[in-house]
């Protein structure tokens, strides 16, 4: 008997099965060529320090220091020259930063009013769309921030030296070492030990320094304190014309401590006869050293002993401009020489990132909570809405997304971070966030970008500083300002005409029709963010007795008593 399964297959039957299996096999490689891979969400490093201006970046300009590590980020991705925030002080930015909302509608509207925390916060938005979350550093406000999977942030201000931490596991901790670089190393072990592979992250940096009173790190302090650098045009400015510029209370050489802020010993004062031109100077002073250890404050003694002895010698024979010019020199070695220890724990993290194969796949944006004077118009500090503190540095890179070495003018704004954030994540943006997407600019897609003028309000008066409360509206080449409630007037600023900002056209007969023009944008942006006469007297309403009663800050008697006279005269009205 023969077998079926024996006898050879006819050609008929090879030809059947050969174009069976090549049909099985089309099928498959069909099937999976429709079934698409979900892209891998990109990382975010938000790296942000407090008060570093763009000046103080050497991508923006090199005249004062180079920062390389920082400048890293604007070659591979962008540098914005037109990025702005909406109130210059730092917990309110900090606010509209995290909700995406202006101060006056999340209710942080200067630094003495509490953060109301049923905000909604682009963090808790980005972890509920499966985002892990981390933050490291300086938040300012609260001690629980929402929606992070792990956090360790200083107590309000924090300090430069062995810093005390408030911690999501445990409690309240001090750590020994420099803040700088003590912010970098949890960022760093936190990506190497808690980072889970398998889920995007968003991470915030955020950096103390270069905020008052600036104590560099011991290893840059023999070099900054011997450094010289190039003074602003504007040094001596006499404020000719504006007269809310004129009377606050920000000038290097006027307002500025002796102690803790020029580093000169209380000892050296009383010999000089130099007595505190702030509140408690001496005292904060000896309270930053007294967290020194022995060997920071040796450190510290051996640069700053040199710089009080030749001040010692030199005083007796210097005028009062010398003084201004010795100030402005004592301010930026400080300053810079903590920016110095910025840029290179960012160069840290960004190491971290290269090595381990991770840049592909993040963003990382750098930026500050807003921008400072750093001796323009003799000034330090913020506040205003002139550009030195209006406008921040925002540096951002996004491999493949963003062409490398990009420069964009464009008008954004610290309102934008939450919504963008969102939109790279894919997440819903609620639509009561009040900024736009920064995608569109960042990628080149213009066509769906169409801004062309920003807002901006400032709320803390009576208070340190004496910065009058206003609001404005930003465009590319103009600036229309209504200081208000103190003093009360408009200025209009030409900023292509008059980049230094020294002089007010508002009652220019040439600036007529650019006059009306500025004022129909301003109503038209105040009507868009919801902000009225109305919301800005609440707010006034608010914060005076909190001011007549001390809770706030800095306010001299002379300035406050005639404020609140005028304020409960115009509530009897």
């Amino acid at each position: 008997m023969s077998s079926k399964i024996n006898q050879p297959k006819t050609p008929t039957t090879r030809v059947l099965t050969l174009l069976n299996f090549a049909l099985c096999l089309t099928l498959v490689i069909g099937c999976k060529s429709e079934v698409k891979e979900e892209p891998q969400r990109p990382n975010i490093v938000f790296i942000m320090s407090d008060d570093h201006a763009y000046q103080a970046i050497s991508a923006y300009d090199n005249s004062l220091i180079e920062t390389p590590n920082i400048d890293r980020i604007a070659k591979m991705g962008m540098l914005f020259t037109n990025a702005s925030v909406t109130n210059s002080i730092c917990a309110p930015s900090r606010a509209t930063i995290l909700t995406g909302k202006h101060s006056h509608i999340n209710g942080k509207v200067d630094n003495v009013s509490p953060f109301d925390t049923t905000n909604v916060t682009f963090p808790q938005l980005l972890q509920k769309a499966g985002y892990q979350t981390a933050m490291f550093g300086k938040l300012h406000f609260g001690n629980n921030p929402k929606g992070f999977d792990q956090f360790k942030i200083l107590p309000g201000q924090g300090a430069y030296y062995n810093p005390d931490f408030i911690t999501k596991d445990e409690g309240e901790i001090n750590v020994k070492g420099y803040v700088t670089d003590i912010v970098t190393d949890m960022t760093l072990d936190w990506l190497d030990n808690e980072r889970k592979k398998d889920k995007p992250f968003m991470l915030m940096y955020l950096h103390k320094a270069p905020h008052r009173s600036w104590f560099m790190a011991e290893r840059h302090m023999q070099e900054y304190t011997q450094k010289t650098f190039e003074e602003p045009a504007t040094l001596f400015d006499d404020h000719e014309g504006m007269p809310a510029a004129k009377v606050a209370q920000m000038k290097i050489h006027g307002n500025m401590g002796w102690a803790n802020d020029s580093k000169l010993y209380p000892e050296v004062m009383d010999q000089l006869g130099l007595e505190e031109v702030i509140g408690f100077d001496k005292g904060r002073f000896e309270n930053a050293l007294g967290r020194m250890d022995s060997t920071q404050r040796a450190n510290f003694d051996a640069a700053y002993e040199k710089v009080a002895a030749e001040f010692m010698e030199q005083y007796p024979n210097m005028t009062d401009e010398d003084i201004a010019k010795w100030r402005y020199q004592r301010y930026m070695q400080d300053y810079l020489g903590t920016i110095k220890s910025v840029d290179e724990n960012v160069g840290r993290v960004l190491d971290y990132l290269e090595a381990n194969d991770m840049m592909e796949n993040t963003i990382v944006v750098y930026t500050s909570d807003q921008g400072f004077y750093l001796g323009e118009h003799g000034w330090f500090d913020k506040r205003f809405v002139y550009d030195e503190s209006l406008k921040t540095p925002l540096l951002v890179s996004w491999p493949n997304r963003i062409k490398p070495g990009s420069v964009s003018g464009e008008l954004v704004q610290n309102l934008d971070f939450a919504q963008t954030f969102l939109d790279i994540a894919g997440a819903p943006q609620p639509s009561d966030m009040q900024g736009k997407s920064l995608v569109p600019v960042l990628t080149g897609d213009m066509d769906n970008w169409d801004r062309d003028a920003v807002y901006y309000h400032y709320y803390e008066h009576p208070s340190e500083h004496n910065v009058n409360r206003h609001y404005a509206v930003i465009t590319k080449d103009y600036k229309l300002i209504h200081h208000y409630f103190d003093l009360d007037y408009w200025e209009l600023i030409d900023r292509k005409k008059d980049p230094l900002e020294q002089h007010n056209y508002y009652d220019d007969p040439a600036y007529v029709d650019i006059q009306k023009d500025l004022h129909q944008k301003l109503d038209a942006l105040r009507e868009q963010y919801g902000d009225s006469e109305a919301i800005s007297q609440q707010y006034i309403d608010e914060f005076m007795p909190l001011a007549k009663e001390g809770k706030v800050w800095g306010v001299e008697d002379d300035i406050l008593e005639p404020i609140v006279e005028k304020w409960e005269n115009s509530k009897k009205e």
